[in-house]
């Protein structure tokens, strides 16, 4: 087996000392251009490549971000990740991306592994920013890091934390008052379990709020661990047991698309049995019929804002302002929120029981 060639090698080629060597691969020092040129043309005679570890243990610095987000099957975190990398790579700064499938253990263990390979910085985005013990592990290791869509809480591992993210509760009223204008007054919550995203847990908490405010029904409430899977089995025995449901308001446009297939399946007609309102305005709403009603958010704004609050503390610059929470958000009416069928105008049977978990 031929063994990879060393810097050795390299400065004996080129016939210069190690430490030009490593001068002219670090572009650290002086060197006239004809060394520098010997230098370069050696190296890659040889097939060299300067190592990335002894470059950090030198310069005390990896160039590389951490980046984790629960799923890129979801098109909002696909580009955040995009954003997120390209203020990286204008900045000269490698991405390294974990995904987390919404999993406080694989969520740790991803933070864990990034630390160990002593990133210099990290884009998150948590299962519940309260509970999270991988935010401990950033916060002890003082590593620069900001939030993506989780709002720091005010006491737990993510207080304290920088975070680009949306007015999760002041959009959900929003999607409140859609329904109201509408004319319905009892309505379901389709949701990941809180544990899992407590983006969910606060827009929950924003729309009971507002359809108190309304005087709505306290909505019911429908939680479920993962996107697909038994949704149509588990919503066809929320709408039987409430039948006074009129429109369902799903956490994100992923589970809002899916409740809309399974409406269909169990044979009601969107919006006209069921309205159905998703979060997050994912591109995909726009193509389907009807096209879905939604909160519109920016996730490219949020990844780069992410990247460029990072880079500006491993610079030691004052980090960008982040936007106004009214303006984190629009509400875009689409075909699949209508008004209630006339024998249900009226609530109907209304939910007043409490929430039902799964």
């Amino acid at each position: 087996m031929l063994r990879r060639p060393t810097i050795k090698d390299v400065a004996q080629r080129a016939g210069c000392g190690i430490a030009t060597v490593s001068r002219v691969l670090n572009g650290q020092g002086s060197s006239s251009e004809q060394t520098r040129s010997k230098v370069l043309a050696a190296a890659e005679a040889l097939g060299f490549e300067f190592n990335d570890l002894g470059r950090s243990l030198q310069s005390n610095s990896t160039r590389t971000i951490g980046c984790i987000v629960p799923s890129l099957a979801n098109p909002v975190f696909a580009e955040v990740v995009q954003a997120a990398q390209a203020e990286a790579n204008r900045a000269g700064y490698q991405l390294i991306l974990a995904c987390s499938d919404y999993d406080g253990g694989l969520e740790t263990k991803a933070i864990r592994t990034l630390l160990a390979k002593q990133v210099d910085g990290l884009i998150v985005t948590v299962g519940d920013a309260r509970t999270s013990e991988g935010l401990e592990l950033i916060r002890a290791k003082r590593t620069p890091c900001c939030l993506v869509y989780n709002t720091p809480p005010d006491n737990g591992p993510g207080d304290g934390f920088a975070a680009w993210t949306v007015d999760n509760r002041g959009a959900a009223d929003a999607v409140a008052e859609g329904f109201a204008r509408q004319g319905h007054s009892c309505t379901g919550f389709l949701a990941l379990e809180f544990g899992r995203s407590d983006r969910s847990r606060e827009r929950y908490e924003g729309f009971v709020a507002a359809c108190a405010r309304l005087g709505m029904a306290h909505p019911v409430l429908l939680e479920i661990e993962e996107q697909e899977g038994r949704l149509l089995q588990l919503l066809g025995a929320m709408l039987a047991e409430h039948r006074g449901i009129t429109g369902i308001f799903a956490s994100n446009d992923y589970l809002a698309l899916a409740a809309m297939k399974a409406a269909r399946d169990l044979g009601m007609q969107v919006p006209a049995d069921l309205s159905i309102v998703g979060f997050d305005g994912i591109s995909t709403g726009l193509m389907v019929e009807p096209n879905l009603s939604t909160v519109v958010t920016d996730p490219k704004a949020m990844g780069r804002g992410a990247a460029q609050t990072v880079l500006a503390r491993l610079a030691g610059l004052e980090p960008p302002g982040r936007p106004d929470p009214a303006h984190t958000f629009s509400f875009r009416q689409g075909g699949s929120l209508g008004p209630p069928s006339a024998g249900k105008s009226d609530g109907g049977e209304a939910a007043t029981s409490p929430p039902s978990n799964q």
